[in-house]
């Protein structure tokens, strides 16, 4: 049997199965789905071929080493193929049913690390540490820009999400307009004079069934309206609109969650194809009180169907509650 739930956060419904039990090892798509098919013998992002890069916009180097040379630990260049630039200012028109705007924006790459073939699950707490550092000052900086109203930090992990590069990497992105699904947050606070977030993590604790996991500072779940089999969230427990506003302490805290989940997490599915990503309030724009930053990571353990691409509504084989479950047991981060 199967369930339509209602996903608030994007305003759409999902298709669920309540009675199934599917575990990553029992899904067809694993057997081929190795991050190893995408790799290949030139590797720009290693060290020692920075001269095969953009040029260096920031980076965490060892004592005396120069700029676009060996010597760093995690390096941000922009996107050398990058669909966006910040030329001119954004501008869009209209004719008739048609419109369309400049690619106004930014695109840059942040390598997690020089050594190629060592994943983001594979990292010491100092290098992921290293990663959340850099991402939040990137994440800050590419704020400045007006132009730009949306930052969108991801990582594509494995064929199957969309990587292009097997070396360890996430992107950023910044656009010239906010993601249509980012008005939940607004819409539910003017309705209901609170956060939707924290409305909906006081009510998890409640429930106390799609727990995966907590710390401190943060909530590991598995969304009641998940769109992928195995989703994960990690939701901050202050209330803070910018992934760039995070302490000291919370990022330190982040990194030792991620340090202790993400190896399992990887075990579990079977070294699945994942994405990351992080959801943020927009920049430049109108103050809107009601938004709550997140991390969402989406396990690619089946291919995305007619169904999906035509009604927009996603089936996901394994209920949330049963994901948790697993997950509790095989990737327990406390």
């Amino acid at each position: 049997m199967s369930e339509l739930r209602f996903d608030v956060f994007r305003n759409n419904w999902v298709v669920i199965a309540t009675d199934v039990e599917l575990k990553p090892k029992d899904f067809p798509i694993n057997r081929n789905n190795t991050n190893h098919a995408i790799n290949s013998n030139f590797c720009p992002f290693c060290e020692g071929q920075e001269h095969y890069t953009p040029g260096e916009l920031d980076a965490f180097r060892n004592p005396g080493t120069e700029i676009n040379t060996p010597g760093w630990q995690v390096r941000a260049i922009p996107n050398k193929y990058s669909a966006f630039n910040l030329e001119g200012e954004f501008n869009q028109e209209t004719s008739g049913l048609f419109s369309c705007a400049n690619g106004l924006g930014h695109h840059e790459v942040v390598v997690e690390t020089p050594q190629h073939g060592l994943e983001f699950h594979h990292f010491t707490y100092e290098q992921m540490e290293l990663v959340y550092s850099m991402l939040v000052t990137r994440y800050n900086s590419i704020k400045n820009e007006e132009r730009l109203k949306y930052i969108q930090v991801y990582k594509n992990r494995g064929l199957f999400a969309g990587a292009s590069l097997g070396h360890s990497h996430s992107q950023i992105i910044g656009l010239p307009m906010v993601p249509d699904y980012q008005q939940a947050f607004p819409h539910f606070y003017k309705e209901h004079g609170e956060c939707i977030m924290c409305r909906m993590l006081a009510e998890e604790e409640q429930h106390n069934v799609r727990i995966v996991g907590s710390t401190k500072h943060f909530l590991l779940i598995c969304p009641y309206a998940s769109r992928f089999s195995y989703e994960t969230w990690i939701i901050p427990r202050r209330h803070t609109e910018h992934f760039g506003d995070l302490t000291e302490e919370e990022l330190k805290d982040l990194t030792a969650l991620s340090s202790r989940f993400f190896p399992k997490l990887v075990t579990c599915l079977q070294d699945s194809s994942y994405n990351i990503v992080f959801n943020t309030a927009p920049v430049n724009v109108d103050y809107q009180p009601g938004y709550h930053w997140y991390m969402q990571i989406m396990p690619r353990l089946i291919v995305v169907n007619g169904m999906e691409l035509g009604s927009g509504y996603h089936i996901n084989p394994v209920s949330p509650e049963i994901a948790a479950r697993v997950l509790r047991e095989e990737c327990a981060v406390e």
